[in-house]
């Protein structure tokens, strides 16, 4: 089917579930490829004897993927979605090759960049391209959906490369190389179904990209993520270096504010931060993106020191999370197209999210797993209401014209958010358990001095860089240690429950305008290609 001959009339039901077939496979490879390294790092830095590298395997795809989110929405405006969000998966998939074929840990950082690069359109453009052919009043029928790949790669990533990781080959192949090989067939498959069934019209309009923008935009996100995620936490936020860069990050969003206000065409219309609806969304994706990844990421890693599971037990133990993701997605989104009334779910969400996080800062050494089960089924029912609703308000309320960017704007500041949230609580849970573990033994060297006898300074510290040592130590030891790490968690739980309730705040800021019907939103798709023809 040529452009000239893609569909114009809306799609039937059986057609936008074919469409979602290939951008829910999309999204989870790079819904998966955040997750599903985590649990393999700690082999694979052994293979290439990179341990001095180790946060740059995360920090690459991070960088690339988020900087490039908002550049996907604007270009995908001007050529058209689908041979964009093909692009995108292309390149994901080159780079998973290439990642999987890595001999060192140069090789690896740079294809994980590059996949990063494609996985920036996957996440924004499958939002973008669901708007465009579902309107705001049926959407919430699908957006269950997307919850359920978001739920699914919370708890299929650590699950997926624990299991890679613990296999040392598989079919001749080493084990943890298949954390990347596998999204070479899934990657293929979404080729497939999108080239056979998504037809979008594609509006044919005079543009002009501000290339200007675009390399300023990049270099001031990559910058302060570095900062957040490189510079702050493994040189110190009061040095130099850290303060140098967030610096000129400051400076360079200046710049970037100052060359979108006179661009022809900005990759970032400022004109769209008039609209309310877009600011506060913008705000609570960035919100709900800080308490969901710097929280969640907590979870597993108290289920392996603290419980000790292992990393397949931990990614499995978190299937209650998905479970609240799903079921409360899907609920929202059939309510929200039955009664068109959409403003009460996030606003519910952080409620019932900012309630699961404080129930978690009460988790102890001997807390149930039916406890935390349930703890977690509250975080991720908050999730479920919050996050594909809110760009349901977006997406109602913008132009047609500004849907891509304004929607790609929506998922660059939840991923930003992500990012502050990851670096922010990781740098807090590493101070603490520092300080707690310090101030234990001090207090142990003073009641039972015997206990700590033999142990070296260095082996205490070594414990906030390696858990694996504290198997080595005395029992009371070990529990000393483990009641350091329970706290440190308790205050991470505990600060990231204000970020979520400020979300509730703005929540209630929300105008909740009538959702566009089918024939609504088809008359604005048309009025928008007839404006760009024009």
């Amino acid at each position: 089917m040529s452009d000239t001959q893609v569909k114009t009339a809306p799609h039937t039901h059986r057609e936008i579930m074919l469409i979602l077939s290939g951008l829910m496979t999309g999204m989870l490879l790079a819904a998966l490829d955040q997750t599903i390294v985590s649990t393999a790092l700690k082999r694979i830095v052994e293979d290439f004897n990179g341990l001095n590298h180790y946060t740059w395997v995360v920090t690459a795809y991070l960088l690339t993927s988020t900087a490039s989110t908002p550049l996907y929405g604007k270009i995908s405006d001007l050529y058209g979605r689908r041979p964009v969000f093909q692009f995108a998966i292309v390149t994901f998939l080159i780079g998973s090759f290439l990642a999987g074929a890595s001999q060192n840990m140069t090789q690896l950082i740079a294809t994980r960049a590059l996949q990063g690069l494609g996985a920036g359109g996957l996440m924004a453009l499958t939002f973008v391209i669901i708007g465009d052919v579902v309107s705001p009043r049926e959407r919430g029928k699908y957006q269950g959906y997307f919850g359920a790949v978001w739920g699914l790669s919370s708890v299929a990533g650590p699950l997926l490369g624990g299991f890679f990781s613990d296999n040392s080959s598989i079919l001749g192949i080493t084990g943890w190389r298949w954390i990347f090989y596998i999204n070479l067939p899934f990657g293929i498959l979404a080729l497939v179904i999108t080239s056979a069934y998504l037809h979008i019209p594609k509006i044919k309009r005079e543009h002009k990209i501000d290339y200007l923008g675009a390399f300023i935009m990049v270099s001031a996100v990559s910058i302060i993520l570095l900062a957040l995620s490189v510079f702050g936490p493994e040189r110190g936020w009061t040095d130099g270096r850290t303060l140098t860069a967030f610096a000129v990050g400051a400076l360079l969003i200046l710049g970037f504010i100052l060359q979108e206000s006179r661009a022809v065409e900005p990759i970032l219309p400022l004109h769209l931060f008039k609209n309310r609806t877009f600011t506060l969304t913008s705000a609570l994706g960035f919100i709900i993106g800080a308490g969901m990844f710097g929280a969640i990421v907590m979870l597993p890693l108290y289920l392996q020191v603290v419980k000790a599971d292992s990393a397949t037990m931990a990614g499995l133990k978190l299937i209650p999370l998905m479970i609240g993701i799903v079921s409360l997605s899907i609920i929202s989104g059939k309510q929200i197209s039955k009664h068109g009334h959409y403003k009460r779910f996030p606003i519910a969400g952080a409620l019932v999210m900012t309630a699961g996080l404080l129930l978690l800062s009460t988790l102890k050494r001997d807390t149930s797993y039916l406890m935390l089960s349930l703890f977690a089924i509250l975080v991720g029912a908050g999730l479920g209401l919050s996050m594909q609703t809110v760009v349901i308000a977006l997406q109602n309320d913008v132009d047609f014209k500004d849907l891509g960017v304004a929607t790609s704007a929506n998922t660059f500041f939840r991923t930003l958010g992500g990012a502050f949230g990851t670096a922010l609580f990781g740098t807090i849970f590493a101070n603490r358990v520092a300080h707690n573990i310090a101030e234990n033994f001090a207090k142990l060297a003073q009641t039972q001095p015997q206990a700590i006898a033999g142990i070296t300074p260095e082996q205490i510290k070594s414990v906030t860089s390696n858990t694996g040592v504290i198997a080595q130590f005395p029992p009371i030891v070990q529990e000393n240690v483990l009641n350091s790490f329970v706290s440190a968690f308790h205050v991470v739980f505990i600060s990231a429950a204000p970020f979520t309730l400020t979300g509730f705040f703005l929540a209630l800021f929300l105008v909740e305008k009538p959702l566009r019907t089918s024939q609504e939103h088809h008359a604005a798709r048309a009025e928008a290609a007839g404006e760009s023809v024009g």
